[in-house]
């Protein structure tokens, strides 16, 4: 009986997102004419509606997970556990080219390396590295810093960056969610090109990637890294000049206003003005 019960929820989420999938590339869409007729209120209402349905399928996605039997365990390739946790967060990162959440590097290190980072401690970690770089400013290589709002110049909630990213990158605007998944969906998919045995975490990561992208192959058994790849930078093109421009106006006030610590951790003491006055 709870065998019956389970297999209906499964069915039942798969419908959902299914349903969703289709509806966020109905929106998509709708962006896109909004934006070419310059209907920026139309637009703005549009983004806030597909924002909430890529959440919803998150969701979904994530209770479908959930609910299905454990995979087959991935051979461990690489020895990740030997290396230090800011290590292993650093290299996820640095495949990703772009900030993240902790769940997002968590899900990259794993698919490539087959080993687990431990997701609560990544909730102290950025901490404990602003306490480590106001301890010695500069002295390690490179640190795990916060992401930074285009507005306010404040930490984004839940996004993690690395300080040698050039500060633009670092900061995040209206469309930099959009273009920073898709930014890491490419890079993803060329780092399975290079690969000649990408696994199957991999490539499952990779599959929720491009379910997310119109253009993308959405089943697993069709699915290629280089399909993924194209369309991912094809819709990137049409977001990022706007995107850089936005990014860097915010990186020139940083760099005005912000010290050395605030551009790499961000400002809780005040609000930043877009004047600079």
């Amino acid at each position: 009986m709870l065998e019956i019960t389970g297999s209906s929820y499964g069915v039942r989420v798969v419908e959902s997102a299914e349903a969703l999938e289709r509806r966020i590339d109905e929106l998509r869409a709708d962006v896109r004419r909004a934006v070419m007729r310059g209907d920026r209120m139309a637009a703005r209402a549009l983004r806030a509606e597909l924002r909430s349905a890529e959440a919803a399928w998150d969701d979904a996605l994530s209770a479908l997970e959930d609910a299905a039997p454990p995979a087959e365990p991935t051979p461990i390739r690489v020895p990740s556990p030997l290396l230090p946790l800011r290590e292993q967060v650093h290299q996820a990162l640095t495949l990703l080219g772009a900030p993240a959440a902790p769940r997002l590097v968590v899900a990259v290190h794993q698919a490539f390396s087959g080993a687990q980072i431990p997701s609560a401690r990544l909730t102290s970690l950025r901490r404990d590295e602003e306490r480590s770089y106001r301890a010695a400013p500069h002295a390690r290589p490179y640190y795990l810093c916060a992401a930074l709002t285009a507005d306010l110049l404040a930490p984004a909630r839940g996004l993690l960056a690395v300080s040698t990213w050039p500060l633009p990158t670092r900061i995040v605007g209206p469309l930099s969610p959009r273009v920073d998944f898709l930014t890491g969906a490419a890079r993803l998919a060329e780092q399975l090109q290079r690969m000649a045995d990408p696994g199957p975490a991999a490539t499952r990561l990779l599959w929720r990637f491009a379910t997310s992208i119109p253009g993308a192959t959405a089943r697993p058994d069709a699915m290629t890294p280089e399909a993924v790849a194209a369309a991912a930078l094809a819709e990137l093109a049409i977001h990022q000049d706007a995107d850089r421009a936005h990014r860097e106006a915010s990186a020139a006030r940083a760099r005005s206003q912000l010290d050395d610590a605030q551009q790499l951790f961000g400002s809780r003491l005040r609000t930043i003005s877009d004047t600079g006055s």
